[in-house]
């Protein structure tokens, strides 16, 4: 994606939206210092919180240049400060009318069209804000062909084709509302609004907005927005933070404030470090440009299908699986379990918190059991949890275990590349969107492999116990 760098030489004394750029620096070469600018704006940043490179895939960040309590105020951002947008159902703007067209997934896009809006105004107050945002984003709807099919899982490149898709729609959308617009009523100064701006506006939102309560609504309860935060979304992620977000009221007027406090005491030389929420790798990587190792929350997601499942039980060697045809007691808790019938969501997962989604698992206990009158004495709850060891007995246990440990192997072999191959690649020098879509398909493995152990153990320690019963 290309964008802008300097304000444009010409008699409109306008900002590009885009112009051919392969550079991941910030909008201009020399951006105003965003800290002053805060402070100026009556926002307080410690004294001790710089801006600096943290090296070269992270780019810009904060730091302490001197140890920092906990509890202390980092940074304060006074009302005015957040740049948000609240598309109103009955305001007539275009700009409103734009945002009502992007799906309520694609958030960021709407208030990507403020972001974009803001950019082309030539003396916008958030200027000094936005002349410090990168260039580019190493999202994936900006990797080449190949670097997307590279990363060589189906959900991904689903999410990624859908977003193509929608920018690319959504220019001919805007394009069509803004045609033979006077620059007196054109939301972006005249300038020319593409999907590569539009793709630029919407990854700077996603990789940088906090949901916020903004304004109230007519119940006097708080709306979550999604805001902007100027310097605050310099913060790198980690799910060990050492600092957090706080809203709380301004005590010289009634409106609401931003502030980052420290969350333990932060060293000398530490970055400061939010937590973006316990997400996967999927959104990180869509959402943010990168891929958290070893990421508790990272899963897999496989579709439901009986003739997967009993290819896997018999890969297993289970004897007489049931998933193409179970009978209607099994069919009905399926259905309860939302994994039969009409509207039905076939989308189950590996790996993350569960290790098995729960509803995979109760419907793996109950498939592979022959015995109604056993199955009726557990409710949901009880089949779906990991923790409740062997509720229809150690034989079923044992056969879910081997089915799920071959459901793994399956998953696996869906890859064209092994892990091994992967970090080979890695250590001949992939670098850019090739490094990340090859550490993204690592990741996925690691999560199969873990749940793999996981299960194995599991399937050790239930074989073991069955062995000291029968001799017993």
């Amino acid at each position: 994606m290309a964008t802008g760098k300097t304000v444009m030489c010409s008699l409109s004394q306008l900002r590009p939206l885009t112009c051919a750029s392969t550079s991941a620096s910030r909008l201009v070469p020399q951006p105003p210092d965003l800290i002053k600018w805060v402070t100026r704006e009556g926002g307080f940043v410690h004294r001790a919180v710089k801006i600096t490179q943290l090296d070269s895939s992270n780019g810009l960040g904060l730091v302490a240049k001197e140890e920092i309590p906990r509890g202390s105020d980092l940074i304060v951002l006074p009302h005015h400060l957040p740049l948000r947008f609240t598309s109103l159902q009955q305001d007539p703007s275009l700009l409103h009318h734009l945002a009502r067209q992007v799906p309520e997934e694609l958030w960021a896009m709407k208030l990507g069209l403020k972001l974009l809006q803001e950019r082309a105004k030539v003396g916008s107050f958030w200027w000094p804000y936005i002349s410090n945002l990168p260039e580019t984003y190493t999202v994936p709807i900006f990797f080449s062909g190949e670097d997307i099919k590279n990363l060589h899982y189906a959900p991904i490149l689903h999410q990624v084709n859908k977003r193509c898709r929608f920018l690319l729609d959504f220019e001919r959308e805007v394009k069509r509302a803004l045609v033979s617009l006077t620059p007196d009523k054109h939301p972006f100064g005249g300038q020319e609004v593409d999907a590569s701006s539009l793709g630029w506006a919407m990854s700077a939102v996603s990789s940088r907005a906090f949901r916020l309560y903004g304004e109230k609504d007519p119940n006097g309860i708080r709306i979550d927005i999604p805001m902007m935060l100027p310097l605050i979304d310099m913060c790198n992620h980690s799910f060990n933070p050492n600092a957090r977000i706080v809203q709380e009221q301004d005590t010289s007027n009634s409106r609401m404030q931003v502030k980052v406090v420290a969350e333990t005491a932060i060293k000398e030389d530490d970055p400061l470090l939010l937590c973006y929420g316990c997400l996967n790798n999927d959104l990180f990587l869509l959402d943010y440009g990168f891929v958290m190792h070893s990421n508790p929350y990272d899963c897999i997601e496989l579709k439901y299908d009986g003739a997967l499942l009993d290819a896997a039980s018999t890969a297993a060697g289970v004897s007489s699986p049931n998933f193409s045809a179970p009978v209607p007691w099994q069919e009905l808790i399926l259905s309860q379990l939302n994994l039969a019938g009409e509207t039905a969501d076939l989308k189950v997962s590996l790996g993350g918190q569960e290790t098995v989604e729960a509803r995979l698992l109760a419907a793996l206990r109950v498939l592979l059991s022959s015995n109604v009158e056993t199955v009726q004495k557990y409710d949901l709850s009880t089949l779906q949890s990991l923790d409740a060891e062997a509720p229809l007995g150690v034989a079923n246990e044992i056969a879910v275990f081997r089915t799920l440990i071959a459901l793994c192997v399956i998953a696996l072999g869906h890859f064209p590349t092994k892990i091994m191959d992967d970090e080979s690649l890695l250590k001949q020098g992939a670098s850019g969107s090739t490094e990340l879509a090859i550490q993204y398909r690592i990741q996925k493995k690691s999560v199969i492999i873990d749940v793999m152990r996981n299960i194995s153990r599991r399937l050790k320690l239930l074989s073991s116990k069955e062995t000291a019963t029968a001799e017993g």
